[in-house]
């Protein structure tokens, strides 16, 4: 899947005639880091496709699955479907408006599996907001820990830098929308 997510980033790069070292500048990330998110080697954070779909008016669902958003009334996303997006053994992501067209946010089913690597940190323009379904998270924001259970919600300033982590060896699901 990442592999398939880098070709259309180059794709997308190539489309609109930026070379690498552009395309870093345009979405505020280094060289190297954007060179590395086109071999589709390394992880590619949801949150800079995002960023990438936002900053060139096409959406998110079109960079992850290369499908054209059509619905444009209302979209429905059911229940175990929507486009999936596993960046890595811990995250996976079910992105659920993936067939609205220009949508203004950007809604993910997000499951955390539990595992005993540090907490990786992100930051990314704009905010979002984070609604616990299953299980415990650790959420460090900008240097604070966090705990959210089921049923617990929290919105912030995703410029802060931000990482999760499941606890108590229990997967943790929660829906996340990126603004």
């Amino acid at each position: 899947m990442m592999k398939d997510i880098a070709e259309r980033l180059r794709g997308l790069r190539d489309s609109i005639d930026l070379s690498t070292a552009e395309m870093a500048e345009k979405t505020g990330i280094e060289v190297s880091t954007y060179e590395s998110y086109e071999t589709g080697e390394v992880d590619i954070p949801m949150n800079y496709i995002c960023q990438v779909a936002k900053n060139f008016n096409i959406d998110t669902a079109v960079i992850l699955s290369g499908n054209e958003t059509h619905a444009e009334s209302y979209f429905v996303t059911r229940k175990g479907l929507g486009i999936s997006v596993e960046r890595s053994k811990a995250y996976k992501y079910r992105d659920l408006a993936g067939g609205f067209k220009n949508a203004k946010a950007t809604p993910f089913l997000v499951t955390v599996e539990p595992n005993d690597a540090p907490i990786h940190l992100n930051s990314h323009p704009g905010q979002e907001f984070n609604l616990m379904e299953k299980g415990t998270l650790l959420l460090q924001i900008d240097g604070k820990d966090i705990i959210l259970e089921e049923g617990d919600s929290i919105y912030f300033d995703a410029t802060k830098p931000h990482g999760m982590k499941a606890l108590n060896n229990e997967k943790a699901r929660f829906l996340a929308i990126i603004l």
